[in-house]
């Protein structure tokens, strides 16, 4: 089967068709997951990466409820409750009873799971910062437009 065809015309950005932005950016995404494991290699001994993703979700949306984990992470609830119980001897998360309803169970950050998030972000913030300092100036104002409208497209525009 023939590859679909792209978008032709002049070299104007209007002329870039969904083939060319999906190549770039499945090409900035391979950087992007290299910076990530990379930065995760130091705490690699403590944390796998679904279990980091997990950690990351807690501390940007706050205590979690099981089943909303489970939800964020797009995994069933029996894998998170194997994660967390992971997370949980690792004293990372800890379970504690919901003020709202006294048999539900809700997960948070530990003060150790905020400074290993917060570990881990430092050293992916530096390395982008290393990679986007080889940006030409003039290329960085565009750059920041797409991420943006990328993220936003994916939902993301709020997360930091």
């Amino acid at each position: 089967m023939a590859a679909p065809a792209r978008a032709s015309g002049g070299p104007g950005l209007a002329a870039v068709g969904t083939d060319e932005v999906t190549d770039a950016v499945m090409d900035a995404s391979r950087a992007l997951v290299a910076v990530a494991a990379r930065s995760l290699a130091g705490v690699a001994d403590d944390v796998t990466l679904p279990q980091y993703r997990a950690l990351v979700v807690l501390a940007t949306e706050g205590s979690q409820s099981l089943s909303e984990l489970a939800t964020a992470l797009g995994v069933h609830t029996s894998t998170a409750t194997r994660m967390c119980d992971r997370l949980v001897r690792k004293r990372l998360v800890r379970r504690r009873q919901s003020s709202e309803d006294r048999r539900a169970v809700v997960l948070e950050l530990t003060a150790t799971g905020r400074d290993l998030v917060d570990e881990v972000t430092d050293r992916r913030r530096t390395e982008i910062v290393r990679i986007v300092a080889r940006v030409p100036r003039d290329a960085r104002e565009t750059l920041v437009s797409a991420l943006s409208q990328f993220a936003k497209a994916e939902g993301e525009e709020d997360v930091q």
